[in-house]
């Protein structure tokens, strides 16, 4: 049988397989009691199967409030992997989630449930778009000549007015950034309507291609109703743009799935709010899961945090996020590109190199840029420099010797961070 697998480490008051059983249970055929039209036809048909239990440790304190009393005083933690058949749910996002997430986080059975990993058939798989670009494409957009993409992203995040914003891009792609985005604060604020600014925004963009031969890529941000993005995405393309960003958590994935076809740009996804969904350590889910539902709904770009960041996150989960993104779902998906950002300097890409051992990435700094002392020009050229150094193995010291942009970065983020 065609199987969905859904990976879980949970964390109960009750036995384990009693649990696992009711997981499995709430989420295909099965109620709160046994019922008449619950034949064994229809469990053969829908109901979903507990395939493997692994026990892990036992707690004294539930992770979370609510759990049924059992009269233990310990909580046991597993992971435990449920199977559904795919005819449950069919070529559906939406469904899927519903599925593997549903009730699950409201079980009084569990003091704790995170969604670690999921398996989908092919057939799934191969119902969806994926990225119409991902990293090949952009790559090929951006004439990246094997460096990651130095990006960056218009500040303040709101209160520019078109002009403004459009004056701050053009600095920008005087200093030889690849990649400018806007905030996820800055959607169609109404001192600064969206197609204002996306007019204001190209023909900045316009005039130094005009002028260099180089088109940088800008994201705008169209997150918004589903009409309100279609808008958006027909005044990029009539503008003469090619990536508009969407706050994925906001607008779902049959807006994301919706763009993919009806529009041929670039998909930049943004994970504001991820948080919510990852930062409690037994709720929620992993990023690998998070990705592969928006890649497969077609984001070419999607972010994943950075090293030594200004949030939570650590740095061995901002790795995995994008080793997840760089790993291709079969031999022709395209892969998603992750973006690498919050806090980025000089100072953290040889480390990023070494760990994930390719350029296949945006990285986008903003104070990483502005904040260089000579200016945005030296402080992209510092970058790429590092970058360079960090491919050649040459230690970032030896490199900034030879650099007067690249030393002048070394120290100023050097003394920043004590």
């Amino acid at each position: 049988m065609t199987e969905i697998r859904a990976h879980y480490l949970i964390e109960t008051p009750l036995p384990v397989e009693q649990t696992a059983a009711a997981i499995a249970s709430e989420q295909s055929t099965g109620t709160f009691m046994k019922l008449a039209s619950e034949t064994d036809a229809v469990t053969a048909r829908a109901g979903a199967r507990v395939a493997r239990i692994e026990r892990l440790a036992e707690v004294p304190v539930p992770s979370l409030p609510g759990a049924r009393a059992s009269g233990r005083a310990r909580y046991t933690q597993a992971r435990v992997e449920i199977a559904w058949p795919y005819a449950n749910v069919g070529p559906d996002l939406q469904t899927l989630m519903a599925t593997i997430c549903g009730n699950l986080g409201e079980l009084s059975e569990l003091s704790g449930i995170r969604l670690l990993d999921l398996e989908l058939p092919d057939d799934f798989v191969h119902a969806f778009p994926g990225p119409r670009f991902g990293i090949a494409g952009t790559h090929e957009r951006l004439r990246l000549d094997g460096l990651p993409a130095i990006g960056t992203i218009v500040k303040p995040s709101i209160g520019l007015l078109p002009e403004d914003t459009a004056q701050v891009v053009a600095e920008f792609a005087e200093g030889g950034i690849d990649f400018i985005k806007d905030d996820e604060l800055s959607a169609n604020p109404l001192f600064a309507p969206l197609e204002q600014r996306i007019a204001a925004v190209m023909g900045a963009i316009e005039r130094h291609a005009d002028r260099t031969g180089k088109r940088i890529m800008f994201a705008f941000n169209i997150t918004g109703d589903l009409d309100q993005m279609r808008r958006g995405a027909e005044a990029i393309l009539k503008a003469g743009g090619d990536c508009a960003m969407l706050s994925l958590n906001w607008v779902g994935t049959p807006a994301v799935l919706a763009l993919r076809r009806e529009f041929p740009l670039f998909i930049h996804g943004h994970r504001n709010g991820w948080a919510l969904f990852s930062r409690a350590p037994m709720l929620g889910f992993d990023y690998r899961v998070y990705q592969l539902i928006h890649r497969l709904a077609g984001v070419d770009h999607i972010h994943v945090n950075g090293l030594r960041n200004k949030f939570a996150e650590s740095d061995e989960s901002v790795l995995a996020s994008a080793r997840a993104c760089l790993t291709p779902l079969n031999e022709a998906d395209p892969r998603i590109m992750p973006v690498l950002s919050s806090a980025q300097t000089v100072l953290q890409v040889h480390d990023t190199y070494a760990a994930l051992r390719t350029t296949d990435l945006i990285y986008a700094c903003g104070g990483g840029i502005v904040g260089h002392p000579d200016g945005i020009a030296a402080g992209t050229r510092a970058l790429r420099a590092a970058w360079e150094a960090a491919r050649a193995g040459i230690p970032l010291a030896t490199a900034a010797k030879e650099m007067p942009a690249l030393k002048r970065a070394v120290e100023t983020f050097e003394r920043h961070a004590k």
